[in-house]
């Protein structure tokens, strides 16, 4: 990094320290000695350093920036590069497995809440990370305000604003809610931790919010419900902010090699509803009744005509964020289910499917086509959703010591120790002679019905054989073992 620095003459403005992160921020908790932006972007979960970069970094505010100073900025760092904005601290999770719900106590050890697995896992990985940043600020009278999240990729990251001010700090418990899942059918509802309201004076009064909003079985298709969060239950983005970062993108689209792709996420960001948090996916709603899936356009036409506002999500190709209630949408796929009959006498009767379905839906829905319904992202072919762009594309191992060196010897000591714990596929020869080795007692006195293929997991002989084995021409025949045979007496041993 120093000679970095040296060659390209920049040792007035980067500074390299090899030291502990954590360390070098708790040293810089001065309002004074505060940094104006954190980054961080370790390998895996940034838990460690959440607690030392809220206190590290400056009061939210504005700042200047030279463009020779922010030149250098790569993907991302189109966030900071016309007005810089002070207090600014960006996050990058690329542990998606613990924030998707695979691991959900670990993602309390390290999050402080309980991923569940859903369809809407990304936006509420990003809302996980957000409530964890404003609960370790809380404990300074700090809180955040978010500027943009996004799920891209294999990771989350989330940009936000750190200010200071015990009032607003209070309101925080009402930022925050807990997610009712049903494990049935999806169908999800949250309950917030908190509630505002007002005083007399003008003045805001806190209190605990009441609830739960959802009976103990779902009403939709009588299944439990898994208890997730607690998270973000606020806007994630800043659509004024994020306005003015793609105009400055798309005024000069030459000036990043990605500039296509940050055009298409941040048109999709703007077109998301902002109070609507988490999603259904076309292909759950559809899986759950067990019936064909209707376009995208059709769905969405069918919630407008009825009155619901609709968006997609830039975390989800297939997302449907509405604010329609779920008795609504469900009412809306039984209208589509009519016109694409399901199979009832497939269906068990405890299934979500036969449950929902035995519901005469209350809301008649319209699935013709509206202008409306094609998001302006996609009617101007924006490049929203990238597929992978290689084979085995996504987060490398850890950087190990020895370098190159020590990456070609794991991948030679994989390749000589490739299938080695697999059993080979058995010979038929060898699998008859194996089970010679532990035939039945007829098979050792010559009278087993089933010849070579004798082995002493067969089933007891027919009632027929047994009588024919008791009459007086046929030799009487010892079913206990003789001694030192090896064989074990007991149940299913002939």
């Amino acid at each position: 990094m120093c000679r970095n620095v040296q060659l390209n003459a920049v040792a007035h403005l980067v500074h390299p320290r090899q030291a502990d992160a954590r360390m070098l921020m708790y040293q810089h908790q001065r309002a004074s000695e505060r940094f104006d932006v954190i980054d961080l972007d370790p390998y895996g979960s940034p838990a460690p350093f959440l607690d030392a970069a809220v206190q590290a970094v400056s009061e939210g505010g504005e700042a200047t920036l030279t463009w020779a100073q922010s030149r250098a900025r790569g993907f991302w760092r189109i966030l900071t590069a016309q007005a810089f904005l002070a207090g600014l601290l960006c996050v990058t999770c690329t542990d998606m497995a613990v924030l998707a719900g695979n691991s959900g106590e670990t993602c309390y050890s390290k999050y402080g809440a309980m991923a569940l697995k859903s369809r809407a896992c990304h936006e509420m990985a990003l809302r996980i990370v957000l409530h964890s940043l404003d609960l370790r600020a809380n404990c300074y009278q700090r809180f955040v305000v978010p500027l943009l999240s996004v799920s891209a990729d294999f990771y989350v990251r989330v940009f936000v604003r750190v200010f200071t001010g015990q009032a607003k700090v209070k309101a925080s418990a009402s930022k925050q809610a807990l997610v009712f899942q049903c494990v049935g059918c999806g169908t999800f509802h949250l309950q917030r931790l908190g509630k505002t309201s007002g005083a007399s004076g003008g003045r805001v009064k806190f209190s605990a919010a009441c609830g739960p909003p959802i009976s103990p079985e779902c009403e939709h298709c009588g299944q439990r419900h898994q208890l997730g969060g607690p998270l973000w239950a606020e806007p994630i983005h800043d659509l004024d902010f994020v306005g003015r970062v793609l105009q400055a993108v798309s005024t000069n689209p030459g000036r990043f090699h990605t500039s296509e792709r940050i055009q298409g996420v941040l048109s999709v960001i703007t077109e998301e509803l902002p109070d609507v948090p988490l999603y259904y996916t076309l292909d759950q709603l559809s899986s759950t009744i067990r019936c064909s899936t209707p376009s995208l356009l059709q769905l969405r036409s069918a919630l407008l005509h009825a009155g619901f506002r609709v968006s997609l999500s830039h975390a989800c190709k297939n997302a449907v964020k509405t604010d329609a209630p779920s008795s609504a949408l469900w009412d809306i796929m039984r209208c589509w289910e009519k016109e694409c009959p399901v199979k009832r006498e497939r269906l068990s009767e405890a299934s979500p499917a036969f449950r929902i379905l035995s519901v005469e839906p209350r809301l008649q829905a319209n699935f013709a086509v509206r202008d409306d319904a094609n998001p302006s992202s996609r009617q101007r072919g924006l490049k929203r959703f990238q597929a992978n762009p290689e084979a085995n594309w996504g987060p490398r191992p850890r950087a190990r010591p020895g370098g190159k060196a020590a990456g070609e010897a794991m991948e030679e000591r994989r390749r000589v120790h490739q299938n080695k714990r697999k059993e080979p596929a058995e010979d038929p020869v060898q699998r008859a002679a194996r089970l010679k080795t532990f035939p039945c007692k007829r098979f050792k006195e010559g009278t087993c019905q089933r010849g070579d293929q004798c082995c002493y997991s067969h089933s007891p002989p027919a009632p027929e054989d047994t009588a024919a084995a008791a009459s007086p021409d046929h030799p009487k025949t010892s079913y206990q073992n003789p001694p030192g045979s090896g064989v074990a007496a007991g149940p299913g041993v002939d």
